[in-house]
């Protein structure tokens, strides 16, 4: 059976001020393109049966970028709904919920087209994800590689692992990575974490896949 292939997509400017971004589709800068370019050598080791994408243009970009191909746009890949505090800092947050933390406490209610999410409703939304691609992992020998965002990929690491929701805090994730998810003697674990090249290595990749295009 092969592995679960995690990629964040690469850095926005919300990613880059730490503002959260849920619903917002915005599109990455210059160095988050850099990143997603540089993750093509990575995916090229694998051999990927099923690519699930996040409808969202920073995640698109990426599998793209990437070299990822026959992409299935999926929306329970999308980020965390963040509801009232979409594009507001933690800073800004705990400048009047000092106690807040985003696992455990979840987020203020939103406008009707952004209402929020529980950690419990992240958790939900994990496990369907997970149903889909472990079901197609079993039926082959190829990975599944899954392109979506920070926190949404934190929660189903969690959930792959049995673990509660909240505990996606233990596992940080930057912009522009790709993590696996295996197993160990039968049970879930996580085999590799936070793969990225080194930025001189990936400005070198990015311009020499320029120069070629």
């Amino acid at each position: 059976m092969g592995e679960l292939i995690l990629v964040r997509h690469g850095e926005t400017a919300w990613s880059l001020s730490g503002q959260h971004t849920s619903r917002t589709d915005l599109p990455m800068t210059g160095r988050g393109e850099s990143e997603a370019r540089s993750l093509a050598p990575l995916l090229a080791e694998r051999r990927i049966g099923l690519a699930l994408v996040s409808p969202l243009t920073r995640a698109r970009r990426t599998a793209e970028l990437a070299g990822l191909d026959r992409l299935r746009i999926t929306p329970e890949l999308r980020e965390w709904d963040y509801g009232g505090y979409e594009g507001v800092t933690t800073a800004e947050i705990l400048r009047s919920r000092p106690d807040w933390d985003l696992w455990t406490d979840g987020v203020a209610p939103g406008p009707a087209d952004g209402p929020g999410e529980s950690p419990g409703e992240v958790g939900h939304r994990a496990d369907r994800v997970l149903a889909e691609a472990l079901e197609a992992l079993r039926s082959g020998e190829d990975d599944v590689a899954l392109v979506s965002h920070g926190h949404f990929l934190r929660v189903l690491t969690a959930r792959y692992l049995a673990l509660a929701p909240a505990a996606g805090a233990l596992f940080q994730l930057t912009t522009g990575t790709l993590s696996r998810l295996g197993t160990e003697h039968g049970r879930p674990v996580i085999t590799a974490w936070n793969l990225a090249l080194p930025e001189s290595v990936r400005l070198h990749t990015t311009r020499a896949r320029e120069d070629v295009a």
